[in-house]
């Protein structure tokens, strides 16, 4: 029976290694892009960044970095037999998923009031490097925040498998592997949050 379950896991895990890094091929390619223009404009990204809410950013990260603490002693805690502990402490990944979105669902907000969006004529009378900044901006945190939509609701499913007991003790790596998933969006937000709302300050 373990020899069965190590080969899954070897499948399993080598599988979302893979997965996982044509997303961080995905990010990289942005955070390249970000780069190039970064050196071609550097003024103009300095004065859009001020733009950006470091409060907002700085939460945001608080917040996933608690969210990644939770996943991590979730594995542990199921591994060990405590599957209620595990539940609670994916919920209250789930939670801050949630949390986050809010945040960002505020921050995106307060730069449309301002006409500050892709395509709005405000942007369109900025400066080049101002427009691209807030273009890259969008692009980026956006493609972010639908990663943490599908993150919450991988660990969601997670969850169902833990209470239908078909992931559990002896087979987790189902568990291992949201969690995977997860540590890549927090990874991923902790290059975003620096680049776009502290370097530019």
């Amino acid at each position: 029976m373990s020899g069965h379950v190590h080969k899954d896991y070897t499948g399993a895990k080598f599988g979302m290694w893979l997965f996982l890094f044509t997303e961080i091929l995905l990010f990289g390619g942005l955070f390249l892009l970000y780069s190039v223009y970064l050196a071609r404009y550097p003024q103009e990204f300095i004065s859009a960044g001020k733009e950006l809410n470091v409060w907002f950013g700085g939460g945001n990260t608080m917040v996933l970095l608690t969210s990644s603490l939770f996943v991590a002693i979730s594995i542990t805690a199921l591994r060990r037999g405590a599957k209620t502990l595990c539940l609670r402490l994916l919920g209250s990944t789930i939670v801050c998923a949630a949390i986050f979105m809010v945040n960002k669902y505020f921050e995106w907000s307060a730069k449309i009031s301002h006409g500050i969006y892709p395509g709005s004529d405000h942007l369109k009378e900025m400066q080049p490097g101002e427009m691209v900044f807030f273009n890259l901006y969008y692009l980026t945190t956006g493609l972010h925040g639908l990663h943490v939509i599908i993150g919450a609701l991988v660990i969601a499913w997670a969850m169902i498998l833990i209470k239908k007991d078909r992931v559990n003790a002896d087979d987790w790596v189902i568990l291992e592997n949201a969690g995977l998933y997860w540590h890549l969006v927090d990874l991923i937000w902790i290059f975003v949050f620096p680049l776009y709302y502290l370097i530019l300050h």
